[in-house]
């Protein structure tokens, strides 16, 4: 079974349509749908919008479900000036951006596990390299592979774009898909985050942002549709 964890209800609504055979569980008022696309077992829900809403509803999917594969989709932000809206970055792996335990002499970024510490969260290559070929589908974008940065901000100003980009070399920022990478290997599930730009290196105003995500939403629709297929 694949699960995709979306930010967006309208991403959600897109994987739904193609679904037969629907089946809905809604648990902390998480409403999961799961049924089948090309006679593959698929189960999708919207996370809502920060790091806290993507672990909850990541661990909830994995306990109900078993997920053999977990996909992080939504939009994001651009942290490089070659990355333009409309564009998609794969995640080679990710990282919590506003993890600050340097007072304590940590690395910034890093997670305190009860029995680890860990920085970056690596994405699987296999589930990775599936969603690059199912990208190169769309004409007139860039498709980039890379680390992807997450936090609970909406990061505007350039200025905090190029202190995440100085400190952990990202491509993209977002609010959740370091939270479900990091639930995911805490579970040993194979992840993978897609994330389409709405707001480039120029762009990056909230209102830019309300205005391209539909556009950057139906590209990662497009996406996830291919990726199932060859799955």
């Amino acid at each position: 079974m694949i699960g995709f964890i979306c930010a967006l209800a309208i991403e959600v609504e897109g994987i739904v349509k193609m679904m037969d055979s629907k089946e809905e569980t809604t648990v902390a008022k998480i409403t999961y749908t799961k049924g089948e696309v090309g006679g593959k077992e698929v189960v999708c829900c919207e996370c809502g919008i920060g790091k806290v809403n993507a672990a909850m509803s990541t661990q909830i999917m994995i306990d109900l479900y078993q997920p053999d594969v977990i996909i992080n989709s939504g939009i994001a932000g651009s942290l490089s000036g070659d990355i333009r809206i409309g564009d998609i970055v794969i995640s080679d792996d990710c990282v919590q951006h506003d993890m600050d335990g340097t007072e304590m002499g940590d690395p910034l970024g890093q997670v305190q596990f009860n029995d680890e510490k860990r920085t970056y969260f690596p994405a699987d290559k296999e589930t990775a390299d599936k969603l690059y070929d199912a990208c190169r589908t769309i004409d007139g974008i860039s498709v980039f592979r890379g680390r992807i940065a997450s936090g609970d901000a909406f990061i505007a100003a350039r200025e905090r774009r190029r202190r995440i980009v100085d400190n952990f070399g990202a491509l993209a920022c977002e609010m959740e898909g370091a939270a479900v990478g990091a639930v995911c290997y805490r579970n040993s599930v194979p992840f993978a985050i897609l994330r389409s730009i709405s707001d480039d290196w120029n762009n990056n105003e909230l209102m830019d942002f309300l205005k391209f995500r539909e556009i950057a939403a139906e590209h990662s629709i497009h996406v996830i549709g291919e990726f199932i297929r060859l799955a």
